[in-house]
């Protein structure tokens, strides 16, 4: 792989071109979301494609992650537990999708529904990180802002954020992406959460490379203001 791009300044004129995509979908588009069923078993076809485990191109991802991620980790939006897997005994997972949540589980990995992490949330020490990987353009700022806030106390004083996003070539395939989540977007919503943005990059190639490039994405790391 080529060299890692370098780090960004949050708020960089040139860090994000201007794009169509950055308009909310028509709510139009997601009027008949998949079910749980069907949806964990678009991301099991997703994720566990025998050609991504032989070329083991999570390889940069997990290692990224595992630099930013500092202390014990809470995924909001884990899926079928990918990034827990990248963290492993270092990270909890919470999912509204219970079919997700369950494979997850399956796989010997700390994962809990939002209702049941509401009821467990004291039972565990405060975070140090909170994750949300492709989660974000599921929601829109102001449901990210007020979906994140919920867990705000289940972190430590000097906790951070890790905000990871899909660009255009990602974030076209998926009919349940209802808002193009770039790196304004992210900013505004850890900076409403109360978070200051210090690192923001284009992962792992360039960002013009992410309107053709399937897996590139936007990395934001905040910590507490």
């Amino acid at each position: 792989m080529s060299a890692e791009p370098p780090d960004q300044s949050p708020g960089s004129a040139t860090s994000e071109p201007v794009d169509a995509l950055s308009v909310t979908r028509d709510a139009a588009s997601v009027r008949n979301p998949p079910s749980d069923e069907e949806y964990t078993r678009i991301l099991a076809h997703w994720q566990f494609a025998g050609w991504k485990r032989i070329a083991n191109v999570q390889l940069p991802y997990r290692a990224l992650l595992r630099r930013m991620a500092k202390g014990n980790t809470l995924e909001v939006g884990c899926g079928l537990g990918r990034n827990l897997e990248h963290l492993r005994g270092r990270s909890v997972g919470v999912d509204t999708n219970r079919v997700s949540v369950e494979i997850a589980r399956g796989r010997g990995l700390p994962a809990y529904t939002a209702d049941e992490f509401a009821t467990l949330r004291h039972e565990f020490e405060p975070f140090d990180t909170l994750l949300a990987s492709h989660l974000l353009e599921h929601l829109g700022v102001e449901v990210a802002v007020a979906t994140l806030g919920e867990y705000l106390p289940a972190l430590s004083g000097s906790a951070r954020v890790v905000l990871i996003t899909p660009q255009e070539a990602g974030y076209r395939p998926d009919p349940t992406h209802v808002a193009f989540m770039g790196f304004s977007e992210l900013t505004e919503v850890a900076t409403r959460l109360g978070f200051t943005p210090h690192r923001q990059r284009s992962f792992p190639l360039p960002r013009v490379v992410g309107r053709v490039f399937r897996y590139n994405e936007f990395v934001l790391v905040a910590d507490r203001a």
